[in-house]
């Protein structure tokens, strides 16, 4: 493997496109008035679109490393891609909260409250407990839980996919 492709310039771009798309939809639900409606689809897009282009950054690398991967080689083009997309959509969410829609932590907090009341049937003690620190740990835990969430699920990802798609030199002969 004398003659290894450069993993950067695949990591930049599958990054670039995780991001973007996740970004656009998160301005389309803006757009449409769904930025605080919960609804399955689009956690289910979300998470679907981690996973396809993780699958994707490593099978182009693979290709453009004349069809060899190493299972360490999948792994880093998997979180590195997830990575990069993982600091644009955390980007995007600072945007929307401090310009875009400065109301978005109070619409946030009060949509939670609804849900807790309308889909667990929670009592207003109930509600106000599970709500109280949501103000002062608000853009931790948002920023926090995407960049767990998703470099958890493009890690899982990419030590599958990396596994499935493992071919070296050693394995050719």
């Amino acid at each position: 493997m004398e003659n290894q492709a450069n993993s950067k310039n695949i990591i930049l771009n599958y990054g670039l496109y995780l991001g973007l798309i996740t970004v656009l939809t998160g301005l389309i639900k803006y757009a449409t008035g769904n930025l605080y409606v919960t609804e399955f689809y689009s956690g289910l897009l979300g998470v679907l679109f981690v996973i396809v282009l993780v699958i994707l950054g490593i099978k182009k690398f693979k290709s453009t490393n004349g069809d060899l991967l190493t299972f360490g080689q999948g792994v880093k083009v998997g979180i590195g891609l997830t990575m990069i997309g993982t600091l644009i959509i955390i980007a995007y969410y600072f945007l929307l909260s401090s310009f875009i829609e400065p109301d978005f932590m109070a619409n946030t907090i009060e949509a939670q409250k609804v849900m807790f009341a309308d889909s667990f049937g929670f009592t207003e003690g109930q509600i106000e407990e599970a709500t109280k620190n949501s103000e002062d740990n608000f853009y931790l835990s948002l920023f926090g839980g995407i960049l767990i969430w998703n470099l958890f699920l493009g890690g899982i990802t990419s030590l599958i996919g990396a596994a499935v798609m493992k071919k070296t030199d050693e394995e050719t002969y």
